[in-house]
């Protein structure tokens, strides 16, 4: 009688694991965003003490936080690091832009740049923290969290699948970004409280509306023509930072190696047959257990 084949304790669990944890914070983003269109609280501008800002925090937060929880472990301590310099940065640029006469936003630097780093989810994590940090100096950012969230997944989308090798591209997928982004925020600013926020982007939204249009229809134009260049700037100005970093230093973040997302990246090296990365050997017969990506990081 032949002994049954050693096996190696399976990745597969906490793969699926994270996978979940993606999925479940990405449905409370989602389900935050639709609440908030659809019951058009006018009391969120109010401030967090509000009924309907609380319900938007702990929903828009939980969202984060499971999304954070489901990366954490596939997190290099140099992007965690760069998370809060990210926050920081989303919200000085977004809030001295957004006073201006400029009719962008400049507001998802940090995030694209995690994203470009770290992956989807990551990236949709750091656009939800910075709108819900914001939100307690500016409570009209809330409402946007998930656009803002929805900006930092495709930007991680966009660079695992290369369009940030080639230079030229990386400004057309933040265009392409600026227009879903555009159309997702749009209702939020037209129901939840009437407008946008910025003092350029008002202007436009009242010219439209001077025009005869509808307040939504106001502002979705308004949103198709700030949005699509703004993320166009914030993906190119991501591209050159990401790209002046010394390329030692480049090669740090896995989910970089692993996607090939710059020019010049080398792939992750595949384990060699009957091996495991920590030098393990594998048992004749058995299969290696799946990459520990997920469906959102890679």
């Amino acid at each position: 009688m032949s002994s049954p084949s050693l096996t190696l304790p399976s990745q597969e669990r906490p793969a699926a694991r994270r996978r979940l944890l993606e999925i479940l914070g990405a449905l409370a983003i989602a389900s935050t965003y639709v609440y908030l269109v659809l019951n058009q609280p006018a009391d969120i501008t109010g401030g967090p003490g509000s009924a309907s800002a609380l319900i938007a925090l702990t929903g828009f937060l939980a969202g984060a936080v499971l999304l954070i929880v489901a990366v954490l472990p596939t997190l290099p301590a140099s992007t965690l690091v760069l998370i809060p310099v990210a926050l920081v940065l989303n919200i000085v640029l977004g809030q001295f832009v957004g006073s201006t006469l400029v009719p962008f936003y400049l507001d998802a630097i940090g995030t694209v740049l995690i994203a470009v780093l770290a992956g989807p989810a990551a990236g949709a994590a750091t656009g939800a923290l910075s709108s819900i940090v914001w939100s307690f100096f500016n409570p009209t950012v809330l409402p946007f969290a998930a656009g803002a969230a929805l900006i930092g997944c495709l930007a991680g989308l966009a660079a695992r699948y290369g369009l940030f090798r080639r230079f030229y591209l990386a400004p057309v997928a933040g265009f392409v970004t600026g227009i879903i982004a555009g159309v997702v925020s749009a209702p939020v600013a037209a129901f939840v409280f009437g407008g946008t926020s910025g003092v350029a982007t008002g202007a436009i939204v009242s010219a439209f509306r001077a025009m005869g249009d509808t307040l939504l229809a106001a502002i979705t134009k308004q949103a198709l023509l700030s949005d699509p260049m703004d993320k166009a700037i914030v993906f190119t100005i991501v591209a050159v930072l990401v790209y002046a970093l010394p390329r030692r230093t480049r090669q740090q973040f896995p989910f970089i190696r692993r996607h090939r997302v710059l020019a010049g990246s080398s792939p992750a090296p595949a384990p060699q047959a009957g091996a495991h990365a920590d030098g393990s050997k594998q048992a004749p017969g058995t299969a290696s257990g799946p990459a520990s990506d997920s469906a959102l990081n890679g």
